[in-house]
């Protein structure tokens, strides 16, 4: 019987899968809509928060007033990146050539004969300018095409975001019930709104700090830069290292010697360092980060399913459902298995079912272990 349920399962997801990549035109804009949702609330709950006095602002308020000021970014940032992607994609082939030059006097050691391609050429292999700048910019224009869909998207989930709430009354059919279902959702709401208040005001700082940087030492694009840098920290450890190589590469592309490329290497690595190791975990508190080997799988499937969107999108997705089911005893080994040292942060200690949290041991018990420990 169980393997007949987990050879369904397997079909299920491959089904699942299979249809997310055949309605990637349908699905994707959905997904950045949601985030854009998500995000649009939480910033008009921050805004909610905010007293004037005894005076603040009413939730509609808010939320309008935030629903406006990421169109205004949003609008700032196209036009930005609009007068900027041709500069790019012209200049690309020159990076890839001076790149490819730098590298092959950069070899300490002889692969001249490897698979009969120098050191430079090796490498110009896996680094191709043009083709990661071709396919970003091919990425934004799909993107901007679908900025109607989302749009009508967007204000369909503002429309349903009010029935929630009667949803769960009409579903449980059980006053005490329900209460237990609306903690558990507000538990995972505000865990999920912490991780993305803190995810966006360090990666908002690494970018603005790299930025900063990297127009002091005269990197070409510094803006350009600034905004890859804060779309890659939210991808954890992975997105981080590329943050920090990529800019390296191009300041090593557009300088004469090494000199440069060593500066910038040395400079964002140290703004990663102190945000993503000192400053974002202090802030977290518990971890939620992922087990690197997980990221890269989760990149490379979603980077097949939806391309380059798929790769920023999958990782934050991906963690907001770690972060769910940690809080359901049922699913938390998953969570665990997902996580990158197994530690995760429990709820409140509290039976669902056969199990209990024991929130001291950050473990799972049964609920007849957990009356044995008691006696």
């Amino acid at each position: 019987m169980k393997i007949v349920n987990y050879t369904a399962a397997a079909i299920l997801v491959v089904l699942i899968f299979y249809l997310l990549y055949i309605g990637k035109d349908l699905l994707l804009p959905l997904v950045i809509a949601v985030a854009l949702w998500y995000l649009i609330l939480t910033l008009g709950n921050a805004f909610n928060r905010i007293k004037i006095g005894s005076f603040r602002f009413p939730k509609p308020v808010c939320t309008v007033a935030s629903f406006l000021a990421f169109i205004a970014l949003i609008w700032v940032l196209v036009n930005f990146l609009s007068s900027t992607i041709d500069d790019v994609l012209d200049v690309a082939p020159v990076y890839q050539e001076n790149l490819t030059e730098r590298l092959e006097g950069f070899s300490f050691f002889d692969v001249s004969d490897f698979e009969g391609q120098s050191f430079g050429q090796l490498l110009s292999g896996w680094i191709d300018i043009p083709s990661y700048a071709t396919s970003v910019a091919a990425s934004l224009t799909s993107i901007l095409a679908s900025g109607g869909l989302i749009l009508i998207y967007l204000g369909f989930l503002f429309l349903e975001q009010g029935h929630f709430s009667k949803k769960i009354t009409a579903l449980v059919a059980d006053p005490d019930k329900e209460e237990s279902v609306n903690n558990i959702v507000n538990r995972i709401r505000d865990d999920i709104q912490k991780y993305i208040s803190i995810k966006v005001f360090t990666s908002s700082m690494t970018g603005i700090l790299s930025y900063t940087f990297l127009r002091i030492m005269d990197i070409d694009f510094a803006g350009v830069w600034g905004i890859i840098i804060f779309l890659l920290n939210f991808i954890p450890t992975v997105g981080s290292i590329v943050a920090t190589i990529f800019p390296a590469l191009i300041a090593l592309a557009q300088s004469d010697g090494y000199t440069l490329f060593f500066i910038v290497l040395g400079g964002i690595g140290a703004i990663q360092v102190c945000i993503g190791n000192i400053l974002e975990p202090r802030l977290m508190g518990s971890s939620f980060n992922l087990s690197p080997i997980i990221i890269l799988m989760n990149l490379a499937l979603w980077g097949y399913i939806w391309d380059i969107p798929g790769m920023f999108l999958c990782v934050p997705f991906l963690i907001i459902v770690t972060i769910i089911l940690s809080h359901f005893p049922q699913t938390r080994p998953i969570a665990i298995i997902l996580s990158s040292d197994g530690r995760l942060r429990v709820p409140i200690n509290k039976t669902v079912g056969p199990f209990a949290f024991n929130p001291a041991a950050n473990t799972l018990l049964t609920t007849h272990e957990e009356n044995s420990g008691e006696s």
